[in-house]
């Protein structure tokens, strides 16, 4: 069962992702001259995740998105059971940033929500004019990246500390690729936050990602799984061989 401290912290990092992400998106992607663009929103997103893996990893876990917490699970690395309550108070505080986001913005003369307020969306509603093919496809493929990297990153063997650093920067590059498509989900939480806000085109496009993220988190966490069975059966093996000496 799923402590009540877990669940704090997975609401505050979701909070913080899309408070952060989102926020630079709506507010500084294209402000007046000293707008900081598709790069700054993409380092915006990932600097948020690698600061609440430092600060609430050694609590939560930091998952902060559902399809890592199904990846993980996947993995072995969690329990199914925890799957849910983690995926709840993820989505819970992405909402809640995005209510919080939609205070401010919409205190600016001439705010509308017909930019899109950072929903993610695909066709007409892509920022790039992408099919929905393009991007469920894209999302798959780069959500199973990520998971890769958390998994990899997060091994016993790999260096110990540097984690959020690998998962920041990949979150960051995944965004600088993805935004142009989709404007980049990887995260079903995310995606759910800005869509209630902006309601009809974002919520009826939502589906794809919640069914992309979490299709790429699986297969993410099925290839990693398989890519690193042979080491860990070897340095099981070793370990056994070493104590039976």
């Amino acid at each position: 069962m799923t402590h009540t401290r877990p669940l704090a912290a997975e609401f505050i990092g979701t909070f913080w992702l899309v408070f952060g992400g989102c926020g630079s998106a709506v507010l500084a992607a294209a402000f007046p001259e000293v707008g900081i663009g598709l790069t700054g929103v993409s380092l915006a997103f990932g600097l948020s995740v690698l600061v609440m893996a430092y600060a609430i990893g050694h609590i939560s876990g930091c998952h902060l998105n559902p399809a890592v917490s199904v990846g993980l699970a996947a993995a072995g690395r969690f329990h199914w059971s925890d799957v849910l309550p983690y995926a709840a108070v993820q989505v819970s505080g992405a909402i809640a940033a995005s209510s919080v986001l939609y205070v401010i913005a919409s205190s600016r003369p001439g705010f509308t929500l017909a930019s899109g307020f950072a929903a993610n969306g695909y066709a007409a509603h892509s920022p790039g004019g992408y099919s929905l093919a393009a991007g469920l496809l894209a999302e798959i493929i780069l959500t199973m990246i990520f998971i890769i990297v958390i998994l990899g990153s997060t091994d016993e063997r790999a260096p110990h500390g540097f984690a959020p650093i690998a998962i920041g920067l990949s979150l960051a590059g995944i965004h600088l690729m993805g935004i142009p498509i989709t404007n980049l989900s990887v995260n079903p939480a995310r995606s759910t936050g800005p869509a209630v806000i902006v309601g009809g085109w974002a919520l009826s496009q939502l589906w794809m990602f919640w069914v992309a993220p979490i299709a790429g988190a699986t297969v993410g966490a099925l290839v990693y799984s398989w890519m690193a069975r042979p080491q860990i059966a070897e340095q099981a093996a070793t370990r056994a061989v070493r104590t039976a000496g």
